[in-house]
């Protein structure tokens, strides 16, 4: 297990470079530049903010220089939010993203297994529906539809929580978006584990406990819930990856100082150092998660060996 963890570990680090530097290369090649705007500078205060940011320079020294600060753990200077580094915005608006993203991940866990189980067990009937309902309207519904919906519902119709904004990890502020992520990863959880409880059930092992008398409760927590959560997990991972572009628009409606507010503006700015410092914390998630969902596949399946 651990020299298999070790070589995951280490294939991140080809996998970060081939990203930089298709993100570096794209970013440079586009047309335009950061300090395009409508209010031109003189060329002389334009070439003073060349050499301060190194883009005067060829573009593959300007690679190797950026690729040398981030191995100092330096994501570089922010070009276009002043006397802020990239690491500084970063740690600002990751804690936010964070505790909204993680939350919400976890209540969309329990809620959607939960669901999906007594779906399951109950086949058919007025449960089942309701979960294939919600699960239906979550998937068809788009999130940039949703928010607005809810803001009109919870804080315009029923004013009991604020439409937007952020005051210091305030629950009131952070009921609405929570709520709008876990509405959309509980409709996939809860339909993909429904659906892998009612083909576990009908495994011949299940059949076996049932023959010896076992009761229900003890047949689903003793044999049927690990099997039946492999898919769930598998589904984790891409689930907790998406949460970061419904984070995009999430953060854009309840106007929220997180990472997917600094993506929008980065890209829109064209700030070169925030949306690669932004890029290379993406991807590190990525491959973080990924191997945690492969090493719980372990844990759940003991036949599974690495």
């Amino acid at each position: 297990m651990w020299s298999y963890t070790f070589r995951r570990v280490l294939m991140t680090i080809p996998t970060l470079l081939a990203v930089i530097t298709v993100c570096y290369l794209l970013l440079h090649l586009t047309p335009g530049g950061p300090f395009d705007s409508e209010r031109k500078v003189s060329a002389a205060v334009l070439a003073n903010l060349q050499a301060k940011y190194h883009l005067d320079l060829p573009l593959w020294q300007q690679y190797l220089y950026y690729l040398k600060s981030l191995l100092q753990g330096d994501l570089g200077a922010s070009f276009r939010y002043a006397d802020w580094s990239v690491n500084d915005l970063v740690a600002k608006a990751l804690p936010v993203s964070a505790t909204i993203g993680g939350l919400s991940l976890l209540l969309s866990l329990l809620i959607g297994v939960t669901l999906g189980t007594f779906a399951a067990l109950r086949q058919n009937s007025a449960v089942d529906y309701l979960v294939m309902l919600l699960g239906n309207i979550g998937s068809v519904v788009p999130s940039f539809v949703m928010g607005p919906v809810l803001i009109l519902i919870f804080a315009i119709w029923l004013p009991w929580l604020p439409a937007g904004g952020w005051m210091d990890f305030d629950v009131r502020y952070m009921l609405l978006p929570m709520a709008l992520l876990t509405f959309i990863n509980v409709s996939t959880i809860g339909r993909v584990m429904r659906g892998s409880l009612i083909e576990v059930m009908s495994s011949n092992f299940i059949r076996t406990a049932r023959a010896k008398g076992l009761p229900t409760r003890t047949i689903v927590l003793r044999h049927a819930f690990k099997p039946a959560l492999m898919p769930v997990v598998s589904v984790l991972g891409p689930l907790a990856i998406s949460s970061i572009t419904a984070a995009i628009v999430t953060e854009s409606v309840f106007s929220l100082p997180g990472i997917g507010k600094l993506i929008v503006n980065g890209a829109a700015n064209r700030d070169y150092t925030l949306v690669l410092g932004l890029v290379v914390l993406i991807t590190v998630l990525t491959v973080l998660i990924n191997l945690l969902v492969d090493l719980a596949y372990a844990w759940l399946d003991p036949k599974i060996r690495y």
